[in-house]
């Protein structure tokens, strides 16, 4: 199943030591050992059991980056999300999404950090980022489908996310979707 109704995820996530925030093109499947705070870790190490071993966003982090950096913002292009939390939930989100997400890493502290300067730059790099999502193919509009249509779609997808998973899997996606 795939998330359809989707236009595109955006996700946030917390960069400890960086001073700028990192733009993430890729999300990588396999390699999860460490357990979060839950005690969790995928069967497997991998996010999803056969699964790509790598999946990239629709949107163009690297001239996303370019075009924002020629704006005068600090920020930066990766290809490596880390094999934690954020890598996780991004390769998901890729897989069920059709590759509509991205992941911006944002410090964890200076300057930059607080939001009085972070949220201008976080919705400056939402607008440039849906603009280049208008040059790909827009996906099935809201208009052409009921709510409870739509509903019933995110529904069928989280039961399908807590099906993949068991024992306290199916805990941390709990919880993970009540947030």
């Amino acid at each position: 199943m795939t998330w359809s109704w989707l236009q595109v995820a955006v996700h946030l996530g917390i960069a400890p030591g960086s001073k700028c925030i990192i733009l993430e093109q890729t999300a990588k499947n396999h390699g999860y050992r460490d357990r979060d705070v839950c005690g969790f870790c995928p069967a497997g190490n991998s996010c999803i059991e056969g699964g790509a071993k790598q999946l990239d966003s629709i949107i163009s982090m690297r001239s996303l980056t370019k075009h924002l950096k020629g704006q005068g913002m600090d920020v930066i292009y990766s290809r490596d999300a880390g094999r934690y939390l954020c890598d996780f939930v991004y390769y998901c989100s890729l897989y069920y999404g059709l590759n509509r997400a991205v992941l911006i890493h944002v410090p964890a502290s200076g300057c930059l950090a607080h939001p009085d300067r972070l949220v201008p730059q976080l919705q400056a790099i939402v607008l440039v980022l849906l603009q280049q999502l208008d040059k790909h193919s827009s996906p099935p509009t809201t208009s052409t489908r009921s709510a409870g249509q739509q509903q019933c779609e995110q529904k069928n997808v989280l039961e399908d996310l807590r099906l993949q998973k068991s024992g306290s899997s199916s805990k941390h996606l709990s919880a993970l979707t009540k947030t």
